[in-house]
């Protein structure tokens, strides 16, 4: 394989697993100044769209009512990953079940616990749902590079 600067892509069916078991994702937003906002974050992947929780008066809540193209990183420790360029909608609607569906999964805690733990906590804070509908989406991984394996093997073993 000769270097192109550009990683292999991953399978659709890598794709579609990546997506449903990670927790994480890193969401860029645009500042008024013209700079990127960065934040990590929680999400679930539900019916094609990334879905994150928001506090309502959080900046990439304010940057996504002034402008809703974000990007959004999912990746491993693996070097592989899902770059998405999409827009976000913001929803209020809802927002308990889908708190109690998603820290169900990211505490991995009994679903009465969770339950508490939102109550609790929408109780003091208002949240705002993130949907975020890809435009375009760009995959990588580089377990599927030749000189990027042969390199780490020989150099860390």
């Amino acid at each position: 394989m000769s270097y192109t600067g550009q990683a292999p892509p991953l399978a659709s069916e890598e794709i579609e697993s990546l997506l449903k078991e990670n927790i994480i994702a890193r969401i860029c937003t645009h500042n008024k100044d013209g700079t990127i906002h960065a934040a990590p974050v929680s999400y679930r992947y539900m019916n094609g769209q990334i879905i994150i929780l928001s506090y309502a008066s959080s900046r990439k809540t304010r940057n996504i009512k002034q402008n809703n193209n974000v990007t959004v990183l999912i990746d491993t420790e693996s070097v592989q990953g899902v770059l998405i360029y999409g827009k976000a909608e913001l929803e209020y609607d809802n927002v308990y079940q889908l708190a109690v569906s998603m820290w169900e999964k990211a505490f991995r805690a009994p679903k009465d616990k969770v339950e508490c733990l939102v109550k609790a906590y929408l109780d003091k804070v208002k949240f705002v749902i993130v949907k975020i509908t890809p435009q375009r989406i760009v995959t990588f991984d580089y377990t599927k590079d030749d000189i990027y394996s042969n390199l780490v093997k020989t150099y860390l073993g």
